[in-house]
């Protein structure tokens, strides 16, 4: 007996993860970010070196300074640059833009950026870290030029310099450059002061930014630069993609040719995990990159395996003799075992690979551990729910629609 409940939710089920697919898998994709090596840029390798002689670099110090670089980079304009800490000392930056200004953005990430006011001796009286957090900004003198506002958080502290130092030199020094050398007048009782120059809008506000964002914590050496062309990137997307279109085209004829029913159940859940993977690295922030694209096509692979481990179960299951209800029952259950073992260890070797490996090895193993967690939740459990409610439905019997032979059953 027919069971068209079952088959008109299979029915339900399906032609929701359809209208999902087709309707947001265009927005999904546009919000992906592509790495370096897709989208065009450059990448830039520094060795880092402790300011003061006789300290070592360690994991904080790595930390603190590839933080400080991110931010200098937002100050260029540049959204979402990707740095990884290298042991024991060094920091590689990725900035995937077609448009960013490689120069300026070298000069303005090496910059230490050292804010000091000292005497006419040389001694150093404040410095950068006494400013309050975003203490720097742009202002103007009376003749609308621009200029550079201070203010520290701790106006007593800046009382008492300018009362010591009164009608005397105070320079200001960014890193060993002098930017202005003036005379205190008065004393200065409200916490702020001016740095005066020949500033424009757009260097005021980037010293400003400079300012707040705060001193280098290290020496960076510049070690290596690579660029990628814009025309490169778009290059090696478009031939991943036409290898990734043609691959998933075989796969999809071989399990509906060998396996029929369960085939077209398993290509389903394959489109539905492509979907979800896509959704994942959105809602993970996570930059795609070529070996990050090599990861998800192995684990579109490892996939297809997981259903083919079940139906070919199921099919000596039926060709021994047994209703396609009971092969169904025994097929998946002892496949499952073997499945979740499979599973496993390749999410241990992505362990090993994360943990050891160096930044482009991470995002192929940051990308594959995500799609084997996703592939058994669609690809294990999703496509055995959908087979379920198949065979449930009294709809498929014949041994045909699985792939099986009458020839090739044998009598119990």
């Amino acid at each position: 007996m027919i069971k068209w409940g079952r088959f008109l939710l299979f029915l339900v089920v399906v032609g929701l993860l359809a209208t999902l697919v087709a309707t947001t898998t265009k927005q999904v994709a546009g919000n992906i970010t592509l790495g370096l090596d897709l989208q065009g840029g450059f990448e830039i390798l520094y060795e880092v070196e402790p300011l003061e002689a006789g300290h070592k670099v360690d994991i904080e110090l790595l930390k603190s300074t590839a933080h400080m670089i991110e931010r200098r980079i937002n100050i260029g304009g540049v959204a979402e640059p990707v740095t990884t800490t290298e042991l024991p000392n060094r920091i590689r930056v990725q900035i995937a833009s077609q448009t960013a200004d490689q120069d300026k953005l070298r000069e303005l990430i090496g910059k230490p950026a050292h804010l000091t006011f000292r005497d006419e001796n040389g001694k150093i009286m404040l410095q950068g870290s006494d400013l309050a957090p975003n203490g720097a900004a742009v202002g103007y003198d009376e003749l609308k030029r621009p200029l550079v506002t201070l203010k520290f958080s701790e106006p007593k502290k800046l009382e008492d310099v300018t009362r010591a130092n009164l009608h005397k030199p105070m320079a200001i020094f960014l890193d060993e450059t002098m930017q202005t050398n003036p005379t205190i007048q008065s004393v200065i009782t409200g916490g702020s002061a001016q740095i005066t120059g020949n500033y424009t809008q757009e260097s005021a506000q980037e010293l400003a930014d400079l300012l707040n964002s705060g001193a280098m914590p290290a020496k960076l050496i510049e070690k290596q630069v690579t660029s990628v062309g814009a025309s490169l990137g778009t290059l090696a997307l478009e031939k991943t993609l036409y290898a990734g279109y043609i691959g998933a085209a075989l796969i999809f004829i071989f399990m509906v040719v060998v396996y029929r029913m369960p085939g077209m159940i398993a290509n389903i859940t394959l489109a539905g995990f492509t979907y979800f993977c896509m959704l994942v690295l959105d809602w993970m922030h996570a930059t795609l990159t070529l070996p990050g694209i090599a990861g998800f096509i192995l684990a579109v692979g490892i996939a297809v395996d997981a259903n083919i481990i079940t139906y070919e179960r199921i099919q000596e299951e039926i060709r021994s003799g047994k209703t396609v209800l009971s092969a169904f029952r025994a097929g998946e259950r002892r496949s499952l075992i073997t499945i979740i073992d499979a599973h496993v260890t390749t999410l241990i070797a992505t362990g090993v690979l994360f943990f050891f490996g160096t930044s482009s090895v991470q995002g192929f193993a940051v990308v594959l551990a995500m799609t084997i967690i996703v592939s058994i939740i669609t690809n294990v459990f999703g496509s055995r729910f959908l087979l379920w409610l198949v065979v449930r439905s009294n709809m498929f019997k014949k041994p045909f629609w699985f792939g099986v032979k009458e020839s090739e059953i044998r009598e119990l």
